[in-house]
C-alpha cells in the first residue's frame, strides 16, 4: 500500500486497506463483516454474563455464556453477509449450510471466543477465523484465501492476511480498525517460547527440545491463552509456541480447523513455520470437524529443530 505524503498510516482503516490492495470485493465485505461482529463481542466481554451456559460443546467442554453469545453474534453476521455458503463453529457439532452448491461463495471456520475461561480473571482472549473459497471446509489449510484473529486485550487488535502479507490493525476510540503495521515478519530464531501442556506428560523428544531451548537462553513466556501467546510470538518476531503431543494425548489439544489452520497461514505469510512435529500444518487434510493436531509454530529454525527432536522418537 502506498501512503500519500502527509498522510498517517493510522488514518487507513481496514476496509480501505483491503480495497487499496485490490482484494476481491466479496472477500473484503466478509472480512469487514467479521470485524463488525467483533465489536459486539467486545461489548459482551465487558458487560456480559461470565457464568456457564448449562450446555456443552462437541468436545464435552462446558460452555460459558460468553462462548454461546459470541458464537451467536458471529454466526448471525455471517449468515446475513450474503457471501457465505457454509459455516463451521467450534461451538457446534456440525457444519451449517446456508446456501447449497455455493462454489461462488465462501466457507468460514471459526472459534468465536478462544480462551474464554480466562475472561473471569481478566486475561486476554480472542476470535480466530479461517476462510476458504467455495463450499468445502475440509480442505488443506494451504487453500485458505484468508485468515485472521481479533485479540481482546488492553487494546483490541485485528491481524489478517489474504496471502499478501500479515497486517495489524487497532480499534480506535471511534470503534474503527486502523492500520498499525503492514507486512509483519518473523526472525529465523526465537528468544521466547510459550509451551502448552503439562511437562510431566511431555514425550522424550519434546522434553529434550525444551531443554535445548532453555540451554540457548530462550525465555518462557506463557499466559495460557492461544491467541495472546501466538500474538506475542508474531509481533515480537522472535518466538515459538507449542502445544505438543503428550503421553495419553498423542494429538495434543488444539483444533485443526478452528485454531491451527488460520494461525499457520498467518505465520507462514510472516516468514515463519508451523508443524505438527512431522509435517506442515497447512498440508494436513482434515478428516473431521473436531480433529486435533500437535502444534509447533513460530520462528522457522526453531520449528525445524522441534521436528528433529520429535523424529528421534520414531
Amino acid at each position: 500500500m502506498i501512503i500519500e505524503a502527509g498522510q498517517s498510516k493510522f488514518q487507513i482503516d481496514l476496509n480501505r486497506h483491503l480495497r487499496e490492495n485490490n482484494e476481491n470485493p466479496a472477500l473484503t465485505h466478509l472480512i469487514c463483516e467479521i470485524s463488525e461482529a467483533s465489536k459486539y463481542i467486545i461489548n459482551s466481554i465487558r458487560t456480559g454474563d461470565l457464568g456457564v451456559a448449562g450446555t456443552s460443546n462437541l468436545y464435552g467442554e462446558e460452555q460459558l455464556a460468553l462462548d454461546v453469545l459470541s458464537d451467536r453474534i458471529l454466526k448471525k453476521r455471517l449468515i446475513h453477509s450474503g457471501v457465505v455458503g457454509k459455516i463451521a463453529s467450534e461451538e457446534a457439532s456440525d457444519v451449517l449450510t446456508i446456501v447449497d452448491n455455493a462454489e461462488h461463495l465462501y466457507s468460514v471456520a471459526y472459534d468465536p471466543l478462544d480462551g474464554s475461561s480466562l475472561v473471569d480473571v481478566n486475561l486476554a482472549v480472542g476470535t480466530i477465523v479461517s476462510i476458504f473459497k467455495g463450499d468445502n471446509i475440509f480442505q488443506t489449510g494451504r487453500k485458505q484465501v484468508a485468515a485472521m484473529y481479533i485479540l481482546y486485550g488492553p487494546r483490541t487488535t485485528l491481524i489478517y492476511s489474504t496471502g499478501n502479507g500479515v497486517h495489524e490493525f487497532s480499534l480506535n476510540q471511534l470503534m474503527e480498525y486502523t492500520l498499525v503495521q503492514e507486512n509483519i515478519q518473523m526472525n529465523t530464531k526465537a528468544n521466547i517460547y510459550s509451551p502448552g501442556g503439562l511437562r510431566n506428560k511431555y514425550t522424550k523428544g519434546v522434553a529434550e527440545y525444551v531443554r535445548h531451548l532453555e540451554e540457548k537462553g530462550v525465555k518462557l513466556r506463557y499466559s495460557g491463552g492461544f491467541v495472546p501467546d501466538f500474538n506475542q510470538v508474531l509481533l515480537k518476531g522472535k518466538g515459538i509456541f507449542f502445544y505438543p503431543h503428550l503421553k495419553g494425548a498423542p494429538n495434543g489439544k488444539l483444533r485443526l480447523l478452528f485454531e491451527l489452520n488460520p494461525m499457520a497461514f498467518l505465520i507462514e505469510q510472516a516468514g515463519g513455520a508451523a508443524s505438527n512435529g512431522k509435517m506442515p500444518i497447512l498440508d494436513i487434510v482434515p478428516k473431521k470437524i473436531d480433529q486435533r493436531e500437535p502444534i509447533f509454530i513460530g520462528c522457522k529454525e526453531d520449528v525445524e529443530k522441534a521436528e528433529e527432536y520429535v523424529a528421534t522418537e520414531d
